[in-house]
């Protein structure tokens, strides 16, 4: 397949006064260089006009659908117009723009539903800023939930991968105060996050058999429980269900043992029972080059893993390598799965 026959990633312009359009315009700059894969850029074209000039890019920005971006990308950065309301300042986010963010997102989910682009990758929004307008969702991946279970009529749970050159990760409790993590963290949802994590590295990432290592929740997995019930009670019961559906699991391990170079060579993904757990030693492991992958929708969705860096946009000082990252992994995962339905 080549290509142009294979339809471009929908890449959505995030929050307009963030780095988005800063990063976007300077991949698609080198994207000759980077054998960059073709995306349409979903979002307000005046803005990245704008930006060009402040960052003293020559970028052609031209109107485009799905089916022409991959033959207009070698030229001209490719938009389908998704137009903010007021006018965007670098570094001066307005929450009467939400509209157009969250727009800018349904287009892309349903464009890649309609097979008219292959995969979404979406820039970095910053949650307070839609918050103030009325958002009624957690985050990016609760929200993009919500438009699959709209789309199919099912409910999915979404799961956070994130994943670097050195480690692939997945917090099973996700955007929730430390103090709750106790309760939320149920067996039934270790086991359902381990499931769906343990079928889409094999669908979409082609790892065989994938093996999983879960943390504990408490320092030292409770120390026989004298640091905490939960380990024995809720993480190790887990582990024995994923065991008996065939899956290969390990755990509860201790955390702060798990993540040096001899520990990660034993698994393909670390499964941890809450958030920092998870993103602390995946982004010091690969703070510029980890990608943000959800798992468990019916379409594909990777992001980069940092925010909207306010202070940064305009400046022309925006590292792009994690949105090159989560472009390249978001190609490779849509070719992949396509060609194992091809020949199925």
């Amino acid at each position: 397949m080549t290509t142009t026959s294979f339809p471009p990633l929908a890449l959505t312009m995030g929050d307009p006064a963030g780095i988005g359009p800063d990063i976007t315009l300077a991949l698609w700059s080198a994207r000759k260089t980077l054998s960059l894969p073709p995306f349409l850029f979903i979002g307000d074209a005046a803005v990245l006009r704008a930006r060009a000039v402040a960052l003293g890019l020559d970028v052609p920005v031209a109107a485009a659908e799905p089916e022409t971006a991959a033959a207009l990308f070698p030229d001209a950065l490719p938009v389908l117009s998704c137009d903010c309301a007021v006018p965007t300042l670098a570094g001066s986010p307005d929450s009467r723009n939400a509209a157009a963010i969250t727009g800018a997102i349904e287009t892309a989910v349903a464009l890649t539903f309609a097979d008219r682009t292959a995969a979404v990758v979406t820039n970095p929004i910053a949650k307070a800023v839609l918050y103030d307008a009325g958002f009624g969702f957690p985050g990016h991946t609760e929200f993009l939930a919500d438009l699959a279970a709209r789309a199919t009529g099912r409910q999915a749970l979404p799961v956070m991968l994130l994943a670097g050159p050195k480690l692939r990760s997945v917090p099973v409790t996700i955007h929730i105060p430390l103090k709750d993590v106790p309760e939320v963290l149920t067996e039934e949802l270790i086991v359902e996050t381990a499931t769906i994590t343990e079928r889409d590295l094999r669908q979409r990432f082609g790892i065989a058999r994938p093996r999983l290592a879960l943390a504990g929740l408490n320092p030292h997995a409770g120390e026989g429980g004298a640091l905490g019930l939960e380990d024995d009670a809720v993480v190790r019961p887990a582990v024995e269900r994923l065991k008996a559906a065939g899956i290969d699991a390990v755990g509860p391990l201790p955390a702060d043992t798990m993540f040096h170079d001899a520990a990660r060579a034993t698994y393909d993904v670390a499964l941890c029972m809450y958030h920092d757990q998870a993103l602390i030693p995946a982004k010091a492991l690969g703070f510029d080059d980890s990608v943000n992958a959800t798992l468990g929708l019916p379409f594909i969705r990777t992001s980069p893993d940092h925010g909207t860096a306010f202070s940064l946009a305009g400046k022309g000082v925006a590292r792009p390598d994690s949105l090159l990252a989560a472009l390249r992994l978001a190609h490779d995962l849509a070719r992949h799965e396509r060609a194992a339905k091809e020949t199925a």
